[in-house]
């Protein structure tokens, strides 16, 4: 089965335990729609701004890309199970910013994010990288809870 409404799904993941629903929902709608999955990592670079560019950083940086090419790569593997066609996608900068921007590039259809679910003071002093993307994409936006520490 395909659809004409996914075409393009990208899925932001950050690596994390919490954002797997995310990934298999996101997995599940590619695979009844028949659309191209895309996962990416973005790799905040706007958090070393300050930071001078030495061997540390570099160091950081490389291990910023090694962590980038593993959650990708879990995703891929689930992906391929499943005969889904799939890329990898390792994007640098703000993360809302870049997840946006490459919506928009690549004619993507369908944002999928987890998230935690902050409330309150975290939400207000953080942020959210997803509630930015909700708000300001142009495209839809699909946010899965995931699990919090609690609740497992």
């Amino acid at each position: 089965m395909t659809s004409a409404l996914y075409k393009n799904i990208f899925i932001a993941t950050d690596g994390s335990a919490q954002n797997r629903k995310a990934i298999h929902h996101s997995i599940e709608l590619a695979k009844l729609s028949g659309a191209k999955l895309y996962a990416g990592y973005v790799v905040d670079t706007a958090a070393f701004a300050s930071i001078p560019m030495d061997s540390g950083w570099e160091m950081m940086y490389e291990l910023l890309e090694q962590e980038a090419s593993v959650a990708t790569e879990s995703v891929q593997k689930m992906a391929e199970d499943v005969g889904i066609t799939f890329e990898t996608v390792t994007l640098e900068g703000n993360p809302s910013h870049e997840i946006i921007e490459f919506a928009d590039n690549n004619n993507i259809d369908l944002i999928v994010m987890g998230t935690l679910g902050k409330s309150g003071l975290d939400r207000f002093l953080l942020g959210s990288v997803a509630e930015k993307v909700t708000r300001n994409s142009k495209v839809p936006v699909l946010i899965v809870r995931g699990d919090s520490d609690e609740e497992k």
